[in-house]
């Protein structure tokens, strides 16, 4: 039986907990745990992965593994006002800290979450399927109800990567960072208090801003951003991005497809090149942060796929004169 079909006889046999705000969604590739707050990472009406796992996070549908929710349940938000340092986050690992909840609605594949941070800002988090099946976009709408203009708008987002069939030992890549305006910090530590004016630092020795293929090591993501002038009661809006891919160049055309500009790929520590079978390249992205969409993967010029040709020709002539 495959993955899709066990999932569906064993969502038959899941009983939902009652009275938690929590949803379930998916668009038939990625499968999404929202909890109330806005942060993933959920046991309510979970089946296990096809590793094991009962919570659900981020979820490949088509290959049943689970990327976030293996171990500590470490993904969630923050948000905060420079010029007060008063903030707000929440996590199901890293606890919740001046966030109230709004409301929470959700259909088989949408999920809407608001809260508030005490009485200045109103955050929604709006989960949807995006226009390439392999990744969900998040948009997030922060408000200003102080009554006052905010100078200094700030918004944390943050995961562990727990990448099956090898949770707690992954490669962790960062990209767009360096040309997006709104990045204040990036790195690898997705363990991180959701403040977004706590200290960051690396997990993993250089590991910070732009960086490729990093480990394996169980680590993550963490992206703080500044997003300036907030006059009083407009909104900021930008866009976050959960997915996979089968290999790391559909990841890239995954992204070119939303326009996002900000990025992290996890890999399990047996496809640090994105192209193992049967494995998942998963995705953590942003967009409207001030930089620009990756360009398209380079493919390998016709030359080099001719010598590939030769070569792999050659290989198979020396084998069967080894043979003979």
């Amino acid at each position: 039986m495959d993955y899709l079909k066990w999932l569906a006889v064993a969502s038959l046999a899941a009983t939902p907990s009652i009275g938690l705000a929590a949803s379930i969604i998916d668009n038939g590739t990625i499968q999404l745990g929202v909890d109330d707050l806005g942060q993933l990472n959920i046991y309510t009406g979970s089946v296990p992965s096809l590793g094991g796992t009962l919570p659900t996070g981020l979820r490949d549908m088509r290959t049943g593994w689970e990327a976030t929710a293996p171990g500590c349940l470490c993904e969630g938000w923050g948000v905060g006002i420079g010029e007060t340092a008063e903030a707000g986050w929440a996590g199901n690992a890293s606890g919740v800290s001046n966030i109230t909840g709004v409301s929470f609605a959700s259909t088989p594949s949408t999920a809407t979450s608001v809260t508030d941070m005490g009485t200045s800002l109103r955050v929604t988090h709006a989960f949807a399927p995006s226009v390439t099946a392999d990744l969900y976009e998040v948009k997030v709408t922060i408000l200003n109800t102080s009554g006052v203009d905010i100078a200094d708008l700030r918004y944390t987002r943050f995961m562990d990567w727990d990448i099956e069939p090898t949770p707690f030992s992954e490669y962790v890549t960062i990209g767009g960072t360096a040309a997006a305006t709104a990045v204040l910090y990036a790195g690898d530590d997705g363990f991180v208090s959701g403040d977004p004016f706590a200290s960051r630092g690396p997990l993993v020795p250089g590991a910070e801003g732009d960086f490729d293929d990093s480990g394996p090591a169980d680590h993550g993501a963490v992206f703080d951003f500044g997003f300036g002038v907030l006059l009083a009661g407009d909104s900021k809006m930008f866009s976050i991005f959960y997915g996979a891919s089968e290999n790391e160049t559909e990841a890239f055309n995954a992204l070119i497809a939303v326009n996002a500009e900000v990025y992290s790929f996890g890999q399990s520590s047996d496809n640090i090149n994105g192209r193992t079978s049967d494995r998942s390249t998963f995705i953590f992205g942003f967009s409207f942060v001030g930089g620009v969409t990756p360009p398209p993967p380079i493919p390998l010029p016709a030359s080099a796929l001719l010598l590939f040709g030769k070569l792999a020709m050659l290989a198979g002539l020396r084998a069967r004169r080894k043979a003979a």
